[in-house]
């Protein structure tokens, strides 16, 4: 399956932030299962290290981006992402749009977000990190 991770996600465990974490962190381990492929996009990785720098500085940022690149795919946003998220008269955030599109990109069949609101205008499945361990993971669905 492949699972697309907004920046919240990735924010949450480089940062450890309670209470999310511990779902976050076990979405995240996914990345050693057959099963699953997570991608992320240059764009989430971007706010992340942004984050990660605020709260651990920019050598320990850097690190911690570098170790997440080697761990999960990272999908293309380009003019064609740009474009459709322009045109989508749905779409109020940008930044949403521009990560939906490159969740679409890859095939994706599900976006974690803990903004899953955000996405009202998905046509993929949207979850929290605990919906998706409790609906996808654990029950199969």
């Amino acid at each position: 399956m492949k699972i697309f991770l907004d920046a919240n996600v990735l924010v949450s465990v480089l940062n450890k932030e309670y209470p999310l974490f511990p779902y976050s962190a076990r979405v995240l381990s996914l990345m050693y299962k057959e099963t699953f492929q997570l991608y992320t996009s240059p764009i989430c990785l971007a706010i992340s290290y942004y984050f990660s720098e605020k709260k651990s500085g920019a050598s320990a940022a850097k690190r911690k981006i570098d170790l997440l690149n080697s761990k999960i795919l990272v999908s293309e946003v380009g003019s064609e992402e740009v474009f459709k998220t322009l045109k989508n008269p749905l779409i109020q955030d940008f930044e949403d749009g521009l990560e939906y599109y490159s969740a679409l990109k890859t095939s994706g069949e599900a976006i974690v977000s803990e903004d899953s609101n955000g996405f009202y205008f998905s046509e993929i499945p949207v979850y929290t990190c605990q919906d998706f361990l409790e609906k996808v993971v654990i029950s199969g669905v």
